[in-house]
């Protein structure tokens, strides 16, 4: 069936006209400063040297650009001289992950450079790890799922939940990238209680969670492990030039209801973004379908609205010298007033407060 650029169809396919910054929540900031600070190193001034103010660590809610967390996760891993940013007891030199890319280049399918992307990361790290599985119990199913299960050596005290953010997140990036395209998560599991921050683990991963398991794990299709990789040594660089910045929003979950919907809405600013029986009409779904598939995902219409319009609002106030009320109109909203209470809603500070801290004016 053909349909307009931007347009969803019955298949839910959207192919998006623009660009779609994301940001990054303050407590994976937190995160990788921690153990810049463990060694008595000045945190604050590596936040200065991205065009960060320390500052923004006491908003709760804060939010930065993916290009100044990748900047800052740059300078930390390279003060550092640790990629893994002190979460084993080993470090994994600054280079780690540049020699992996290029020693996984020449597998044959996904399967095999992810069986060599583990072996690696053992030979880095002391306390996690991470196995490829196929479990037999599910070869009879229908779906024949993969999982990555991370063990880690208790007694080493490697229960850092910034650990198993880190390792999966860069396990998950390599392999998107390997093969050109986003592996979805289908669930997830953590070895570790739920943290307060659990929310932003539905984008890294799935709308499909467990907390206190026996182990940390990621599942997924495994047709998937078949696919050939298609980088090689010229595509490598341009990815590790971007990196982390690109994995993080690049290959966040993209084929959730949520995010396609915040992607068709994103065409449609700065214009009027249709009234939610339009859109469910748009989808080929009742109201109360739309309503309940979203709640499935932990979300609603007004919180992706609420969303996009925040991450836009800090990539324009973070990147950009566009004014406060020029970004306000370009984000639909008719009065600077009604921005300034919506950003300070959503970030705890107001847009021109955001902009000077941002400024370390």
């Amino acid at each position: 069936m053909q349909h307009t650029p931007g347009s969803i169809d019955r298949s839910g396919v959207t192919q998006p006209a623009r660009s779609e910054p994301g940001t990054i929540a303050i407590c994976f900031v937190e995160s990788a400063l921690r153990s810049v600070r463990a060694r008595d190193l000045d945190a604050d001034e590596l936040l200065l040297q991205v065009g960060l103010q320390p500052s923004l660590l006491h908003i709760p809610q804060a939010r930065v650009s993916a290009k100044h967390y990748g900047e800052l996760w740059r300078l930390s891993a390279l003060t550092l001289d640790d990629e893994f940013f002190g979460q084993d007891s080993r470090r994994m030199k600054a280079g780690s992950f540049a020699m992996l890319c290029h020693a996984v280049l020449n597998c044959k399918t996904l399967q095999q450079a992810l069986e060599r992307a583990l072996r690696f990361f053992a030979l880095l790290l002391d306390d996690i790890h991470g196995v490829l599985e196929i479990d037999a119990t599910l070869k009879r199913a229908s779906l024949n799922e993969a999982r990555i299960t991370l063990y880690v050596r208790t007694q080493a005290g490697a229960h850092q939940v910034f650990a198993h953010e880190l390792l999966l997140m860069l396990l998950h990036g390599l392999a998107c990238w390997l093969v050109g395209r986003r592996i979805p998560i289908l669930k997830a599991d953590f070895g570790y209680s739920e943290p307060y921050y659990s929310a932003e683990y539905r984008i890294m991963y799935s709308t499909y969670l467990n907390f206190d398991r026996s182990n940390t794990a990621i599942y997924f299709d495994a047709s998937y492990l078949k696919l050939p990789v298609v980088q090689d040594e010229r595509t490598v660089k341009e990815f590790l030039r971007s990196a982390p910045e690109n994995i993080l929003v690049k290959y966040k979950n993209s084929s959730s209801l949520s995010a396609r919907i915040r992607r068709r809405l994103r065409q449609l600013l700065p214009g009027e973004l249709p009234e939610f029986e339009l859109l469910a009409s748009e989808l080929h779904m009742t109201m109360a379908t739309l309503r309940r598939r979203l709640l499935e995902e932990g979300g609603s219409y007004q919180s992706i609205k609420d969303q996009l319009r925040r991450d836009l609002a800090i990539s324009y106030l973070s990147h950009s010298h566009r004014s406060v009320m020029d970004i306000a109109l370009e984000l639909g909203f008719s009065e600077r007033s009604s921005f300034h209470r919506a950003f300070r809603k959503w970030t705890g500070t107001s847009p021109g407060e955001f902009r000077r801290e941002l400024q370390g004016q």
